[in-house]
């Protein structure tokens, strides 16, 4: 098997050793992964730290030009690239089909913000006496060199999220894949490399985790973007305080059914939303739903719909279209997520319906009557489980999903246009989907959380705000 060429400023580059790919499926190897020397390590982050005025100078129209080639050319090959998600990450066909559709989208918002950033905002400065004849101009520079660390559960669109941004406003970009999945991550870099990008200004480097802090240490890279664990991301935040770091953490989302969502129409729609977020990326997504909280006067009837649906979802092999649920990560991911439920049961939870390991893969589960100390209610299991909660009106639902030391998104179930303002307002998270699963992202829409789930934003235009900070020019003696 021919190993997989990196990318370092622009061109294939191969080291001195290798890693096998593996699918979490069968476990047969996927691919092989060269992994780049200190040294070319070294000169990925020299090139990209000498270019960074050159790629800041670039016209808007090249850049923009060379996210519209990557957009377009994912589309060409989407078939060809969800093969390669399902096999490395283990997600069924039609996820991965679905990941490469929001990749597409990406590039595609990419290019239009770069055709429109930086437009400028002029300030009259002669509100004051001392202002007169004064102008200012307010635009964005970049901060310098990204390095973005993306994760394993969407191995090429959460890769779209640290680079394209990048190359909108102009900033170079090392891209640091996971290693359980980079061969995702690797085949922007052939597109990109189609493109007429300046030498220097992005690189993609499949080093291990183990040298990773030396990178986050780097001075000449004072931008960082974070996609994973807590424990991680904070970790980086505590290393290097002085750099800016966006910070996109974990979750434990809850849905909430309120008592005016009461017909069957209602329940049937929530129930089926419900096991589906769930357990879409076998529960492998910091927003997929972990937590329902229902009320009382509809509880009943939810549960036995929801356990319906959830029993309804299909495990198997990911390459099948039919396949709804496929493994986890690793046979590890699933015995960790194994010992949270058997936890949580013999301390009293009540296992409606799965429950079972079968090496990697984990049955779709839903509990209830969780005790409120066990690890599956304080942490994010990031596998196919949900647990049950009733309560009675809607100030216990809210205080019940701010009882969490993590607030990425919640979803809300209602048709009262009030309370859905009420939660907005209520709900200590970074964002609130009404009528539906707290699941639902637009790539193009502000994305991060509050409290433990991290700092700043993704969504192109914001994530183009993270990495690039205001500067004035004042100009003087003119006639206003």
């Amino acid at each position: 098997m021919t190993a997989t060429a990196f990318w370092l400023a622009g061109r294939q580059a191969t080291g001195e050793t290798t890693f096998d790919v593996t699918s979490p499926w069968d476990g047969r190897t996927v691919g092989q992964v060269s992994v780049p020397t200190e040294a070319q390590v070294e000169e990925a982050v020299a090139a990209a730290h000498a270019v960074i005025d050159e790629f800041a100078a670039t016209p808007a129209h090249v850049r923009a030009a060379a996210l519209d080639h990557v957009s377009k050319r994912l589309a060409e090959r989407t078939e060809e690239i969800a093969r390669l998600i399902s096999a490395e990450n283990g997600k069924p066909i039609k996820w991965a089909r679905g990941e490469v559709g929001r990749a597409v989208s990406v590039f595609r918002f990419a290019a239009e913000e770069a055709r429109r950033f930086n437009g400028g905002e002029a300030q009259r400065l002669d509100t004051d006496a001392g202002g007169t004849g004064r102008l200012g101009l307010t635009r964005r520079f970049p901060k310098g060199v990204v390095l973005g660390i993306a994760p394993f559960n969407f191995p090429l669109n959460l890769c779209a999220h640290k680079i394209a941004p990048a190359i909108a406003v102009g900033a170079p970009i090392i891209l640091k894949p996971a290693p359980a999945t980079p061969l995702s991550g690797l085949i922007l870099g052939d597109l990109l490399a189609e493109t007429d990008l300046p030498a220097g200004s992005w690189s993609i480097l499949p080093v291990t985790n183990d040298r990773m802090p030396a990178l986050v240490k780097d001075e000449r890279l004072p931008v960082i973007s974070f996609t994973g664990s807590d424990k991680v991301g904070y970790a980086i935040q505590e290393s290097v305080p002085h750099k800016h770091c966006t910070l996109e953490l974990g979750g434990n989302a809850a849905a909430v059914v309120l008592g005016d969502w009461s017909s069957e129409e209602d329940l049937d729609w929530a129930a089926t939303r419900i096991a589906t977020f769930s357990n879409y990326q076998g529960g492998q997504s910091c927003i997929s739903v972990q937590r329902v909280i229902a009320d009382a006067s509809v509880y009943d009837r939810l549960v036995a719909k929801v356990v319906t649906a959830v029993e309804a979802q299909g495990t198997g092999d990911p390459s099948d279209d039919a396949t709804d649920v496929g493994p986890l990560v690793s046979e590890d991911a699933a015995k960790r997520v194994e010992a949270w439920v058997d936890e949580a049961v013999n301390a009293g939870a009540k296992l409606l319906t799965g429950g079972k390991r079968d090496g990697a893969t984990y049955a779709p589960t839903v509990l209830e009557n969780l005790p409120a100390d066990v690890t599956l209610a304080c942490e994010e299991v990031f596998g196919p489980v949900l647990t049950l909660h009733k309560v009675d009106g809607e100030a216990e639902a809210f205080a019940k999903v701010n009882d969490s030391k993590f607030g990425l998104q919640a979803g809300v179930f209602t048709h009262d246009l009030q309370t859905a303002f009420r939660a907005h307002r209520a709900l200590e998270v970074g964002g609130v989907i009404i009528g539906d699963v707290p699941s639902y992202r637009a790539d193009q829409m502000p994305y991060g959380g509050a409290k433990q789930s991290g700092v700043g934003r993704e969504g192109v235009r914001y994530a183009m705000d993270d990495y690039t900070y205001e500067r004035v020019l004042v100009l003087t003696g003119l006639a206003l």
